[in-house]
């Protein structure tokens, strides 16, 4: 799946059958579903939803949480914006 078909699926009710929780977690808070996201990045234990629990904490304005969480995903702190570093996490999650 490419970044522009994982775009345009947020045009349905629910996220791609096939997403990684992860990549469900950033589909959910691109539709503005922040806590539904939330639960799913906290139910899984790997270094991809460490990043994308740590942007969603970024998203939130908790940056020490967002913090800890890049920590643990072993990825710097980001600097773009949410969209550009919500782009930057989906590109490189799809590309797995």
């Amino acid at each position: 799946m490419t970044l522009a078909d994982f775009k345009e699926s947020l045009r349905q009710d629910q996220p791609p059958t096939s997403s990684a929780p992860a990549l469900a977690a950033l589909w959910w808070v691109k539709k503005g579903d922040w806590e539904r996201a939330h639960e799913i990045v906290m139910r899984a234990d790997n270094a991809d939803a460490a990043w994308v629990h740590a942007h969603l904490h970024r998203v939130e304005g908790d940056l020490s949480n967002a913090q800890y969480w890049y920590r643990q995903a072993k990825k710097p702190m980001a600097k773009a914006t949410l969209d550009d570093e919500w782009e930057a996490v989906a590109t490189a999650l799809l590309a797995e």
